[in-house]
């Protein structure tokens, strides 16, 4: 065998120039053509990794066969979609997705493990969607690991309080069963120090938050009498709850505007400002927008009004860009994200009388504006990227030794 001269300089034989090839990383999500929350965390990381730890990646797909991917990926990094086709139990009648999931699910299991096989990871990390259900049986010498990017109560809720007992027991059920392939995995990745406690039945959980996703090359003035919020137009995000703050704020004030930014059906919120008799000049709902940044630094107080998230990554790329926030305290990011009253303003969840009167407070206190946002722009550095892989790595090298 010839050896590599780069062999020769550093090690002296092929089997300890062979230890050292680079970690061998799967990803197993479903798609990575929308522009959520959940697809630009795995390709900031996973970018990171490839380019700057050198780790051989590969990132697995079930969904979007055609679809170009949203976020750039690196092209160090490997895209194998599986074109799988779950996306259509969205158009199945209720008898017919059935057969059509054990179906589907069974040709993912089958493809899965295929390419497990023949890629030969060393560690596996599941996005905890369908696979999760049969990932530990598949013996391609992987370590597993998961990652949970919402809060224990709503993964999968099926909101069984006024269930009938055929539900209770079926959430019982597959609650039960998540439980066992949860402890089978070697890691479980959670967000947040709450969400970690709160898995009080595994002994193999870790907190890691997610990366900061802005570099901002500029900060907020806080000039600009602007709120904003990012933020899905869906139950969960409170969009509801904020018009209804602001409802009342803009009967205080009446030259500042609140201007939210998202996706989803805007139809209901645009009733609801009718509703509440909102002046449509003080605030504005428009679409998702393809330049955050900006957003953020032509405004000067951040609002999020979620009743619950996995994280919060609005809050640090708001901070990051040296906006002050006004934050319900939901469960349960934004108090593991947040210092109250140095650099935000947390809020009883759910009142929307107190977010009303804190951004109040804010939009009439231009110091202490400035004070929180110079606070945040401290405080947010934990999130940066590098910090955050360098968390990363101490779990991959606890699994794996011989990549230390």
């Amino acid at each position: 065998m010839i050896i590599p001269n780069f062999c020769r300089t550093f090690v002296p034989s092929t089997k300890m120039c062979m230890d050292k090839r680079p970690l061998k990383i799967v990803y197993v999500t479903p798609a990575l053509y929308m522009a959520g929350g959940v697809e630009r965390v795995l390709t900031l990381k996973a970018n990171y990794f490839a380019e700057h730890f050198g780790y051989d990646i590969t990132i697995i797909l079930t969904e979007g066969k055609d679809k170009p991917l949203f976020y750039p990926l690196s092209d160090k990094i490997k895209v194998v979609n599986l074109d799988i086709g779950f996306e259509k139990l969205w158009t199945c009648s209720f008898a017919k997705k059935v057969f059509v999931y054990l179906s589907k699910q069974h040709r993912f299991k089958r493809l899965l493990t295929a390419e497990l096989m023949h890629l030969r990871p060393d560690i596996t990390i599941s996005l905890l969607r369908r696979e999760i259900n049969f990932l530990n049986d598949i013996k391609d010498g992987s370590r597993k690991i998961g990652e949970m990017h919402i809060n224990r109560a709503n993964y999968r809720n099926f909101n069984t309080e006024k269930a009938n007992l055929l539900k209770k027991l079926f959430a019982r059920f597959w609650f039960l069963n998540l439980l066992h392939h949860l402890q089978s995995l070697d890691k479980l990745v959670v967000l947040t120090d709450s969400d970690r406690e709160s898995w009080v039945e595994l002994n193999n959980v870790v907190t890691i938050p997610d990366p900061l996703s802005l570099s901002p090359t500029t900060i907020s003035p806080l000039t600009e009498k602007r709120v904003v919020a990012i933020a899905r137009y869906s139950h969960e995000k409170g969009i509801d709850l904020l018009l209804k703050a602001w409802s009342i704020v803009e009967k205080q004030i009446s030259d500042w505007r609140l201007d939210v930014y998202g996706d989803g059906d805007i139809t209901p919120y645009e009733q609801l400002i009718s509703e509440l008799k909102i002046n449509r000049k003080s605030c504005q709902l428009h679409g998702r927008t393809d330049d955050v940044e900006k957003e953020y630094c032509n405004s000067s107080v951040f609002v999020l009004s979620s009743r619950f998230e996995g994280f919060g990554m609005v809050l640090t790329e708001a901070m990051a860009c040296g906006l002050p926030v006004v934050s319900f305290d939901c469960p349960w990011g934004p108090r593991y994200i947040l210092s109250d009253d140095e650099d935000s303003i947390l809020v009883e969840n759910g009142r929307f009388d107190l977010l009303a009167s804190s951004m109040l407070k804010l939009m009439n206190e231009k110091t202490l504006r400035q004070s929180m946002a110079q606070a945040g722009l401290k405080n947010v550095k934990r999130f940066e990227i590098e910090n955050i892989a360098e968390q990363w790595r101490s779990v991959f090298e606890s699994l794996n030794p011989s990549a230390s």
